[in-house]
């Protein structure tokens, strides 16, 4: 016979499996509260450095080049076509050697045709002064010829005078005849005024036939200076340098510059200074300039008033000895002291961030094990460092390399 039992309860059971999952909630929401662990930041690929108070030198720092202090381009004088170079580029020249050799057929023309002008106008004023010479002998005759009439006529006049006293002579006769004598006189004083103006004129015509000729032996000259051009020649000592290739054949226009003429032992550097550092640079500034062959000390000399490109050339004039490395177009780096700060919070540039103002900054802590974020107040700048003006203390170490991974979090753990 069976025997019917109670089913057994299973409260217990449930009561416990609600505990369980309570606890796992209670688990869950306290590790969720728990703080997020700092990331793990290697030491060794970190740029870091610690806080100091001193001296402190600002400097910019801007690329550049070497350039010739001193230079002179070389162009023709003409349109010409190159038949033979005979210089090579940096070939030490002296003033007067050959460079190359052209050719131009219309400037030989040209020369020629200026002389025959020259020849022409000799000619010509050679035959004017031989034909104003004749007018001028002609004219001296008519005044001799002139003066020959006025004396006989005078003369007829006073022996008239004497006849009409003594009664000899009719008053019609000595009045033609005193009439006569003034008419020679007025010829005379005629003929002397014209021989005058006339010589006048002569020498006017003379001179402007000689300026002509003058004029034209210079335009000859000129041309044949043109012409002698076309064998172009160093016009200074120097080494040649060459702006464009050129080569046998090749038609070159007058005006283009075809080489320089640099002197290699006076040289200057061309900074390029970014413009938000190049209104801190004065003229008189010293500077250094690094040849990677040595330094070379020097000072502003000139600044351009306008940007290109972002930045502001500078030129600094070298001091002392160039390096033998030293040539023209050499790349080099220069830095400019612009100002000297005394007993100041000092560290060394942040590699990003602001150059002055707030920053955010990591600082280490717990003997190095962590660094923490920390707002530091930055003031001037310089290549390498940046003035510190609050937010750190001498002695406190800060992480110079960009962290901006981490901008998310206020504390790493530091390996």
């Amino acid at each position: 016979m069976d025997i019917v039992r109670a089913p057994q309860k299973k409260t217990g059971k449930y009561v416990g499996i609600g505990i369980g999952v309570l606890v796992l909630v209670i688990a869950t929401w306290r590790i969720m509260a728990l703080p997020a662990a700092a990331p793990t930041v290697e030491l060794a690929n970190l740029l870091t450095d610690t806080v100091r108070r001193g001296d402190v030198v600002r400097e910019v720092r801007g690329p550049g080049n070497l350039t010739p202090d001193h230079y002179r381009f070389i162009t023709p004088q003409t349109n010409g076509r190159v038949e033979n170079i005979v210089a090579v580029v940096g070939q030490v020249l002296n003033a007067g050697d050959v460079i190359l050799v052209m050719s131009s057929p219309d400037q030989q023309i040209a020369s020629t045709r200026a002389e025959q002008a020259v020849r022409q106008a000799e000619l010509d004023l050679s035959k004017l002064r031989n034909d104003l010479q004749t007018q001028l002998s002609n004219l001296e005759i008519q005044v001799a010829s002139a003066k020959t009439t006025q004396l006989d006529a005078q003369q007829r006049a006073r022996e008239a005078d004497s006849l009409f006293n003594a009664k000899l002579l009719a008053p019609f006769e000595a009045n033609r005849l005193k009439l006569a004598a003034d008419e020679a006189a007025t010829r005379y004083r005629i003929a002397q005024q014209q021989l005058k103006s006339t010589n006048e004129m002569v020498e006017s015509q003379l001179n402007v036939a000689k300026a002509n000729v003058e004029a034209l032996k210079a335009i000859a000259a000129n041309e044949q200076d043109r012409l002698k051009s076309l064998t172009v020649r160093a016009p200074e000592a120097g080494v040649l340098q060459q702006d464009q290739l050129l080569n046998p054949g090749q038609w070159v226009t007058s005006g283009q510059t075809i080489a320089r003429i640099v002197q290699p032992g006076k040289l200057k550097a061309v900074l390029r200074i970014p413009e938000s550092q190049a209104n801190l640079v004065q003229i008189g500034q010293m500077a250094s300039i690094d040849t990677r062959n040595g330094l070379i000390p020097g000072h502003v000399s000139r600044k351009d008033p306008t940007a290109i490109g972002g930045s502001v050339n500078i030129d600094v004039a070298l001091e002392g000895a160039l390096p033998s490395s030293a040539v023209p177009e050499l790349s080099v780096d220069g830095t400019i002291q612009i100002e000297h700060l005394k007993d100041v919070l000092f560290t060394g540039r942040p590699v990003s961030g602001a150059a002055t103002g707030p920053v955010g900054m990591f600082k280490f802590v717990e003997g190095g094990k962590y660094a923490v974020r920390t707002t530091v107040q930055l003031g001037r700048s310089s290549v390498n460092t940046v003035e510190i003006i609050n937010g750190l203390q001498p002695g406190d170490r800060v992480i110079l390399t960009d962290m901006s991974q981490y901008d998310q979090v206020d504390r790493v753990r530091i390996k």
